[in-house]
């Protein structure tokens, strides 16, 4: 069976998919920050291995990858996100927009950078970075959220980048948003539940050619403006 190593697995959307996965039996990498509040994730049956990894630590991304050096990654799922408080105009707190892009800006190519040759050696070739539609700069018609939406539209710019670089090793790069899911970041008023979204993502990723990478879908597989 294929392989999938997920970020920020240990709740929410990460959750859900790291379910789904281990469901129809795919060997998971299941990572997570803080393990010590991962009951749910270590529950999960199958073949699964639950990791400790702070995705903004160099050396523990470093450790992770060379501990897997043996093995392909077929799917690379970069899930592991945050939220800031607030960020509107004149209230925006620099040190934690800093934060925010090393976890949701920074942290994926730095995953993609250490683990691109476990997945060059797989079948399925792929990279998934979860974005969000307020990372699109075409649909921005609010205004306001100043540190998410950069750090989301950086990520789109990360992912356009790797799937250039990538294409000649044949790995598929995209990036998607999950839709407003009910999840402690998208609160209780989202239009999906983790697993509706997860369901929704697996059907997408599974239908993925390599003529799809560079893009950025909607979880329902529609195309969304850069």
């Amino acid at each position: 069976m294929p392989s999938v190593l997920l970020t920020g697995a240990n709740r929410g959307l990460g959750l859900a998919l790291a379910r789904s996965f281990a469901a129809d039996g795919w060997r998971l990498h299941a990572c997570g920050r803080n393990l010590d509040k991962a009951k749910k994730i270590k529950a999960v049956g199958g073949d699964v291995n639950v990791h400790r990894l702070d995705v903004t630590d160099p050396l523990q991304v470093a450790n992770l990858a060379r501990s897997l050096r043996d093995e392909p990654i077929d799917l690379l799922i970069n899930n592991a996100g945050l939220l800031e408080a607030s960020s509107s105009f004149g209230e925006v707190d620099y040190d934690e927009w800093l934060e925010v892009i090393q976890v949701n800006s920074m942290a994926p190519l730095r995953l993609a950078e250490r683990f691109v040759d476990h997945v060059d050696r797989s079948d399925l070739k792929i990279i998934v970075n979860i974005s969000s539609i307020m990372g699109s700069i075409g649909q921005n018609e609010s205004g306001g959220s100043y540190v998410y939406r950069s750090s989301k539209a950086a990520l789109n710019s990360v992912t356009r980048s790797m799937a250039l670089d990538l294409a000649p090793k044949g790995i598929t790069v995209i990036a998607v948003h999950p839709g407003w899911v009910r999840t402690d970041m998208g609160g209780e008023e989202g239009h999906l539940s983790p697993e509706e979204s997860a369901a929704d993502l697996r059907r997408l990723i599974g239908g993925l050619t390599p003529e799809d990478s560079g893009s950025f879908f909607n979880h329902d597989g529609s195309s969304i403006d850069w």
